[in-house]
């Protein structure tokens, strides 16, 4: 009888990359899902779900992004300090207007585990308004989307 030995992976075993995504034209949910995809790690064999074994993203021209439909006016944002009747509503085109990279943010963020080891994926993320951003001396990987 042969026996099969599983390989558990630690910490210090994971070798971290940099990938850019270019959000320019794309659909909000594509780049998202991509990210996600690179920051949890679920494109490595490697890939164990209690572990950080992703990798880092960088997104780039993030006021370029683009909803299908009505999306740009039906979908809501909502933010709640607490206190009775603090309750504020802002749709999509509104919240890019004033923040660019917000809605790419919290759609990836929905889309990572909830606790400690979702905001620890969510450290390895960058977004950007434009093209310019300070990780150049990383040599990130582009990804196509």
């Amino acid at each position: 009888m042969k026996k099969y030995l599983t390989y558990n992976v630690k910490p210090k075993d994971v070798e971290k990359k940099w990938f850019i995504i270019d959000a320019a034209g794309q659909t909000l949910g594509k780049v998202a899902v991509k990210a996600v995809m690179i920051l949890r790690g679920k494109n490595k064999p490697i890939y164990t779900p209690y572990l950080d074994t992703g990798d880092n993203v960088i997104i780039i021209n993030s006021e370029k992004i683009v909803v299908t439909g009505n999306k740009g006016e039906g979908k809501m944002y909502y933010t709640h300090s607490g206190y009775l009747g603090s309750l504020k509503a802002n749709s999509f085109n509104v919240l890019q207007g004033k923040f660019p990279t917000r809605p790419l943010e919290l759609a990836i963020k929905g889309m990572l585990p909830k606790g400690p080891l979702g905001r620890k994926l969510f450290r390895n993320l960058r977004v950007y308004k434009d093209d310019k951003h300070g990780q150049i001396s990383q040599k990130p990987e582009p990804v196509q989307v």
